[in-house]
């Protein structure tokens, strides 16, 4: 697990988590609701991770909805920041983009 991804899930486990507008946006359009991708966050896998972000350390995590579907979420943290952690955007991986176990682009 990456440091990053293991703040946030510190942060989100104290419900120091916000979500972003076009996070609102993204869950909305991909029918994700926010209980599934905080439910599953503490198994999330990571797929790629950016530490030195210019607008602060984020991480692409895959994690699993309700309906076990891949969903892929980035999670950040403000830039100079330890909190909170920033849920900014999450979508259902298009199969086409990625390899079958949703880790990597094609």
């Amino acid at each position: 697990m990456s440091s990053t991804l293991r703040q946030i899930c510190k942060l989100v486990n104290t419900g120091e988590f916000r979500i972003s507008d076009h996070g609102y946006d993204e869950l909305a359009e991909d029918g994700i609701l926010v209980g599934e991708v905080i439910a599953s966050l503490a198994s999330a896998q990571v797929v790629e991770d950016y530490p030195n972000y210019p607008k602060g350390p984020c991480v692409l995590v895959l994690q699993t909805g309700d309906d076990q579907q891949a969903i892929h979420a980035v999670w950040g943290l403000p830039r100079g920041q330890d909190s909170p952690a920033v849920l900014v955007t999450a979508y259902k991986p298009d199969p086409e983009k990625w390899t079958d176990d949703f880790k990597r682009r094609r």
